[in-house]
């Protein structure tokens, strides 16, 4: 039984180094999401410095996850490494839309494209919130550019009509684009008129106001 022993022996040290990678593939995967969270905080706050010095971060990380999985596909593949290429995608695309940027491309973010797609739909939840805030300092054009950028966002999600298992759930997200579109285009459209009355008042006041 010597054969078997050696091929036993052969087996488990394939085991033990698929297991120290992936050990280090969950570390890595953790990190990325806590620095695209970070990176996402920054955007939002206009702490655009440090958004891309944290985004630079999640590029690394992310070329090092993909260096310490290259031998095991099913590894990189596996569900945790892609929320967090999912969420590498995200803040550079929340960071590219606020800040105007060109839009981020996969294939040089190094990320897969069904990752991609759920990122771009979760960055118009990030929008969303954005849009929130700049309506509330009356920036109302403002605020429809970035409900134009999720229209955007929806119209392409759509057209995505693949089986789950290529788009990785895909249909769910475009689902929460879409409510999360409609959500704000109401917000926004009462924003607008309230801005509008507003205007009117003031106009009718200074107008007739020492009458």
């Amino acid at each position: 039984m010597q054969t078997l022993d050696a091929i036993g022996e052969k087996i488990r040290k394939t085991f033990e180094a698929k297991n120290v990678a992936r050990d280090n593939a969950l570390v890595a995967s953790r990190e990325l999401v806590r620095h695209c969270s970070l990176a996402i905080r920054a955007t939002h706050r206009a702490e655009y410095a440090e958004a891309e010095q944290l985004l630079a971060r999640t590029r690394e990380i992310a070329a090092q996850l993909k260096t310490t999985l290259a031998a095991y596909p099913d590894l990189y593949f596996a569900g945790y490494v892609q929320d967090a290429l999912k969420e590498l995608a995200e803040a550079h695309i929340v960071y590219a839309l606020i800040t105007d940027a060109p839009l981020p491309d996969p294939d040089a973010l190094g990320v897969d494209y069904a990752a991609y797609l759920n990122g771009l739909g979760e960055a118009a939840g990030e929008l969303r919130r954005h849009t929130l805030d700049i309506i509330r300092h009356g920036e109302s054009a403002r605020a429809e550019k970035m409900l134009e950028a999720m229209d955007d966002i929806y119209a392409l999600l759509v057209t995505m009509d693949f089986p789950e298992a290529l788009t990785g759930g895909l249909r769910r997200t475009t689902d929460m684009v879409r409510g999360v579109l409609e959500r704000t285009r109401g917000d926004l459209t009462v924003a607008v008129r309230q801005e509008k009355l507003e205007q009117t008042l003031h106009e009718f006041e200074r107008k007739f106001g020492d009458r």
